[in-house]
C-alpha cells in the first residue's frame, strides 16, 4: 500500500465510518474502483480505532460520567439504579452480539462477505430499513406534536431488551454495505427511539466493539499483513476527518431526515449491479488484501 492509497482510504473511512453508508464498503469500493489491493478487514478494523478515538473524545464527558457510576455500582447497591451506571451495563450486554458473531465469522468476513454482489444487496436493503424507519419516526413526530401519538423514547427508557436488540443490529454490520450507524440507528428508530437517542446509543455502543476488533487485528499488522507506516497514517487521516463528521451529524440528525443517505444507498446499490452484470467490475475485484 503505498502513501498515497492510505491517504484516501483513511480519509474514505473518516467521511464514512459515522454515516448510515457502511465506512467497509466504501473502503472495498474505493480499492476496487481504483484497481487497488482491497485494503481488508484487519486495515479497515484498525483504522476504525482512529475514528473510535474521535468518538472518545467528543462523547468523553457522557463516557466519563457512565464510567464513573458504572465503576461506583459495583459496589455500591444504591448506584446500581442510577441511569449512566446502567448505560454502562447495557453498553457491554448490547457488545456482546458482535463480540461472539465476529469472531465466528471471521472468516466469512475476510472473504466472501467481501463479494460487490453482496454489497450491492445490503446497500440497497439496509437503505430502504432506513427509509421505512425514518419515514415512521418523522410520522410520529408529527403526531407527537399533535399528541396523536406517544412521543418517541429517549435513553432513559433503555432497557436490556432494547440494549441487547441494538446489539444484534450492530452485529449486522459484520456484512459489508449494512453500516454499522445505520443498522443500529434503524434498530431504534423502529423501537421508537428519538433520532438522536438513537444516534448517540449506536456510537457509545461502537466503542468496545470497534477498540476490541482493532486490538485483535493488530496482530496481522505485526506479522506482515498490514504495512504498518500506511496503515497508522491512514488512523490518523480517519480520526480527524472522523472528528469533524461526529460534529457535522449530530447537528444535522436534530433537524434533518435520513432519505439522503437512504437514496444514495439505493443509486449506489443498483450502480454495483449494473457494473458487475456488465463486466465493469469484478465482483471478487481487488479481492487480495495488501
Amino acid at each position: 500500500m503505498t502513501w498515497f492509497e492510505s491517504f484516501i482510504l483513511g480519509l474514505v473511512q473518516g467521511l464514512t465510518e459515522f454515516l448510515p453508508i457502511s465506512s467497509s464498503a466504501h473502503l472495498r469500493l474505493t480499492a476496487a474502483f481504483a484497481d487497488w489491493h482491497d485494503p481488508g478487514a484487519a486495515f479497515t478494523a484498525i483504522t476504525q480505532i482512529g475514528t473510535e478515538t474521535a468518538v472518545l473524545i467528543y462523547f468523553r464527558k457522557d463516557i466519563a460520567r457512565i464510567i464513573s457510576a458504572w465503576s461506583k455500582s459495583l459496589l455500591n447497591k444504591e448506584m446500581r439504579g442510577d441511569h449512566d451506571a446502567k448505560m454502562g451495563w447495557l453498553v457491554i450486554v448490547g457488545s456482546i452480539p458482535i463480540g461472539v458473531l465476529g469472531v465466528t465469522l471471521k472468516d466469512q468476513i475476510e472473504g466472501p462477505f467481501r463479494d460487490l454482489r453482496l454489497i450491492a444487496t445490503t446497500l440497497i436493503v439496509m437503505g430502504v430499513v432506513l427509509g421505512v424507519a425514518d419515514r415512521l419516526a418523522a410520522r410520529d413526530e408529527q403526531g407527537a406534536k399533535h399528541r396523536a401519538v406517544r412521543e418517541r423514547k429517549t435513553l432513559a427508557e433503555l432497557g436490556v431488551r432494547d440494549g441487547l436488540i441494538y446489539g444484534v443490529c450492530q452485529a449486522m454490520a459484520l456484512i459489508p454495505g449494512v453500516s454499522r450507524s445505520g443498522a443500529t440507528i434503524s434498530g431504534g428508530l423502529l423501537m421508537g427511539y428519538t433520532r438522536e437517542a438513537a444516534a448517540r446509543y449506536s456510537f457509545l455502543l461502537a466503542i468496545p466493539a470497534v477498540l476490541a476488533s482493532g486490538a485483535y487485528e493488530l496482530k496481522d499488522a505485526g506479522e506482515g499483513h498490514v504495512s504498518w507506516g500506511p496503515t497508522i497514517f491512514a488512523t490518523l487521516v480517519a480520526f480527524a476527518v472522523g472528528y469533524a463528521v461526529i460534529a457535522w451529524f449530530m447537528r444535522f440528525i436534530t433537524t434533518k431526515s435520513f432519505m439522503p443517505f437512504v437514496i444514495y444507498r439505493i443509486l449506489l446499490g443498483i450502480a454495483l449491479f449494473v457494473l458487475v452484470a456488465s463486466g465493469v467490475l469484478d465482483p471478487r475485484a481487488a479481492a487480495s488484501a495488501g
